[in-house]
């Protein structure tokens, strides 16, 4: 039987209120981000009915505890969709277009079944720390999502915190960082920020910071929680903040080791690039702990998402055909699978215009070349790489920040393309 939740009518304003408090500029910037059809979205705040995954997908990214909203005295259960066979036709059950997450009910989502294991153990134990890295689009997000719902079945409660979120002047003070973090925290534990009862200028951020941390959160959570930090790679660009604030992290791992209150803490980390901010071996977060590597897709695994969009492809061979143009990148291959499970374009054709301006990558293609426009250094340094029929030797900073966008990768200290679209597109001036 479906069940269907919606928002309580009382509630309508402090929802919305959410929206804007997450740094959600609409309603299709929450859309994106969580990977629902804007209509979903939409029913969503204006308290029609949704269904419950979907109701409590969006209730995590807005931190908003979805029991204190929903009217659940109104379920509502549509028996019709218990017997009715989904089509294409049907907006509710096609392929939403593939953009931001993946929810976690989505058959289209391939599961990282070692990785996930793995993580799962190690979030089992008391004060771990969990580093997830992999460049832009490659499901990192996703990923987490399906770490943080692991561990509330495991009875954990969670707080997810994007970094990119942080307002620049924020990111660059680590104080009002500290202070950012620590709020936010309590806020998706739903507790009062009551920062100035805590925040002692004489001790400074970093101690007043932790002291917020053991004596009001992991006092008041009586349960396990995890703190998931998304993007942290974004303070990467504040070196004084990250000199500040990546000790800190590590500090707290320590003190797990030794108080008992700390190891009801678990720290999960995502980050797009390798820390290029120097730190003293014992104060990095980026040596300890678990590390996850997100990888490409394998042959079989596009073999498999392309069963899942019903494409009939038997041998091996279209799915080869995709990788030779964009190797296993799980955004590349996803957003293709889906066009062509569509029958609105052929193989032949997607590949023939993939690097161009008409193809299927091309708002893709033209976020990245807007970025290299904004920062000739990279431009300068992708170019090297892109014209060159051997592995490039980089400044480090820029081969992080390439690799962090997925343009290239590293092979030690050198760099070749990540995949032949960017380097066609390149040639032919599209990136």
């Amino acid at each position: 039987m479906s069940r269907s939740l919606r928002i309580k009518q009382n509630c309508l304003n402090e929802v919305k209120l959410a929206v804007r408090r997450n740094g959600f500029p609409s309603q299709r910037a929450l859309a994106e981000e969580v990977g629902f059809a804007l209509a979903t979205v939409s029913n969503f705040l204006t308290g029609k009915p949704v269904d419950y995954v979907t109701f409590t997908e969006i209730c995590r990214q807005l931190a908003l505890e979805w029991r204190e909203i929903a009217n659940l005295d109104s379920e509502v259960t549509n028996k019709k969709n218990e017997t009715h066979t989904p089509s294409e036709s049907d907006p509710d059950k096609s392929p939403p277009y593939p953009n931001g997450s993946i929810p976690l009910d989505s058959p289209f989502y391939l599961q990282r079944t070692l990785f996930e294991e793995q993580v799962n153990r190690e979030i089992g134990k008391p004060g771990a720390l969990v580093r997830i890295k992999a460049p832009r689009e490659m499901g990192k997000t996703s990923f987490l999502l399906r770490v943080l719902d692991s561990a509330q079945h495991l009875g954990y409660r969670t707080a997810k915190l994007n970094i990119e979120q942080v307002d620049r002047a924020i990111l660059g003070d680590t104080d009002r960082f500290c202070r950012w973090l620590c709020a936010n925290t309590a806020r998706q534990f739903h507790l009062k920020p009551r920062l100035d009862e805590y925040w002692d200028e004489d001790l400074g951020s970093k101690i007043s910071c932790t002291s917020y941390l053991e004596d009001y959160i992991l006092k008041h959570v009586k349960s396990s929680l995890v703190l998931a930090l998304d993007e942290v790679n974004q303070i990467f660009e504040y070196p004084q903040v990250a000199k500040d604030f990546f000790p800190l992290l590590r500090s707290w791992y320590e003190e797990a080791k030794t108080l008992p209150i700390w190891q009801k803490l678990r720290l999960v980390i995502v980050h797009s690039t390798e820390i290029y901010v120097p730190l003293q071996l014992n104060q990095s977060p980026f040596n300890v702990g678990l590390p996850i590597q997100l990888t490409h897709f394998s042959l079989d695994e596009v073999q498999q998402l392309a069963q899942r969009y019903e494409l009939n492809w038997t041998d091996g061979t279209e799915a080869k055909q995709l990788m030779d143009m964009v190797g296993g990148h799980p955004a590349l291959i996803h957003t293709a699978i889906y066009h062509l499970s569509s029958g609105g374009i052929t193989l032949a054709k997607l590949l023939d215009t993939a690097p161009t301006s008409t193809g299927i990558y091309s708002h893709h293609l033209q976020r990245h070349w807007i970025t290299l426009q904004d920062k000739p250094e990279l431009a300068d340094a992708l170019y090297l790489v892109m014209s060159s029929t051997e592995p490039v030797q980089l400044d480090p900073i820029l081969a992080y920040k390439l690799s962090s966008m997925g343009l290239i990768k590293q092979l030690g200290n050198q760099a070749i393309p990540s995949c032949e679209l960017y380097r066609r597109s390149y040639i032919k001036k599209e990136l």
